[in-house]
This record gives structure tokens, sequence and C-alpha cells, in this order.
């Protein structure tokens, strides 16, 4: 196990530059990522709901994890511009929770940290979720505000959406696995018997 105290700091953004590079970044991929749950949302493309959502969930975290590694943005101001009205996600949380209807739900845990308490959680939830942080910071970033927008994308990944995401993918992987590998020992039974006398 490393030493902590031979850990050194989390890197740093130095500079208008590197800021509005990586806001740039982060915002083209905030927006794939809310055209991808969009689509998905959609139902048209029901079997590839799964795959394209942990694709899609892995790339945001990816994005996410950037944010996280990086030292604390600092807000030029101490306070947040008001952007305007958040997006109203009722009706893609509905969505989303009518195409992964029956594998909606799954356990969770409320802190896996500090305690041991089970709750529910959601997959329409926590892309709704995540959808609301992202949308928010480009809403900063639409109006010039990148420094605005990245401060919040990292504050929402660390407080709520990486949690959420890290979350999804997790159940993601597990309904794949479930969905690939848990085959009636009858049909394996036959394919193989259909591979090995052609």
């Amino acid at each position: 196990m490393p030493d902590p105290t031979s850990m050194q700091p989390p890197p740093s953004v130095g500079g208008d530059a590197d800021l509005a590079e990586l806001a740039g970044l982060t915002a083209s991929e905030a927006r794939h990522f809310i055209a991808a749950i969009t689509e998905i949302a959609s139902g048209s493309a029901p079997d590839a709901a799964l795959p394209l959502a942990l694709l899609a969930t892995a790339d945001i975290l990816t994005t996410g994890a950037r944010l996280g590694a990086i030292q604390d943005i600092v807000l030029d101001e101490r306070y947040e511009p008001d952007d305007g009205d958040d997006t109203d996600l009722a009706a893609l949380r509905a969505a989303l929770a009518n195409v992964f209807e029956g594998l909606d739900e799954y356990a969770d845990l409320v802190d896996p940290v500090t305690s041991t308490e089970l709750t529910t959680g959601s997959l329409a939830t926590d892309f709704s979720v995540i959808v609301g942080a992202l949308d928010h910071g480009l809403k900063h970033f639409a109006r010039g505000n990148q420094v605005e927008a990245l401060w919040w994308w990292q504050f929402s990944y660390l407080s709520d959406w990486g949690e959420r995401a890290a979350m999804a993918l997790r159940v993601l992987h597990g309904l794949l696995a479930h969905v690939r590998l848990d085959a009636d020992d009858d049909l394996v039974a036959e394919a193989e018997f259909d591979a090995l006398h052609p």
C-alpha cells in the first residue's frame, strides 16, 4: 500500500487556455452522453438499450474521473451565476423507466464507505440525475461561463452524479452479464451438439 505522505497532490489546471480546453472537452462529452441517453429513452432500439447505456456511462465516468483527479476548480466569484431554470427531466425519467421496465430498480447502499444500510436505486433516476447535472453545466458553458461550468461539473461529480454513474455502470454490467451468461442448460447442450456435429 502506498505511503499517503508520499502521494502527489492532484494535478492542477493552470491558465485560461487549459481551463478553456478542459471546459470544451467536458462540454462535448456531456452533450454526447445526453444525446445517447435521450436516444435510449426514445425506445427506438430497445435491444441495444443495455449495451448503449453501458458505453455511454463508461465514457461519462472517464469524464468525471478527469474532473475528480484535478485540483478543485475555484469560482471567480463567491456565487454561481443564475443561468436559468433547470431542465424538467420528468418525461425523460418516465421514458427511461419504460425502456428499462422490469430491470430499472436495484439494491443499493446508502454509503458503501460509512454504512451498510440498504436502499433501492433506479437506473432511470440515475440517468436523470446525471443528465440534469451535465445539462446545468452546459447552460453555464453556453453563456461563456467556462469556470462556472467546470466548477459545477466537478462539484456535482464528486457530490452526486459520479456515484450515480458508478452504480449505474455496475448494474448495467450485471444485467449484461446475466443476459449473456445465464443460458438454459438444454439450449447450451443443443448448441454444443450442433457445433460438434455439423
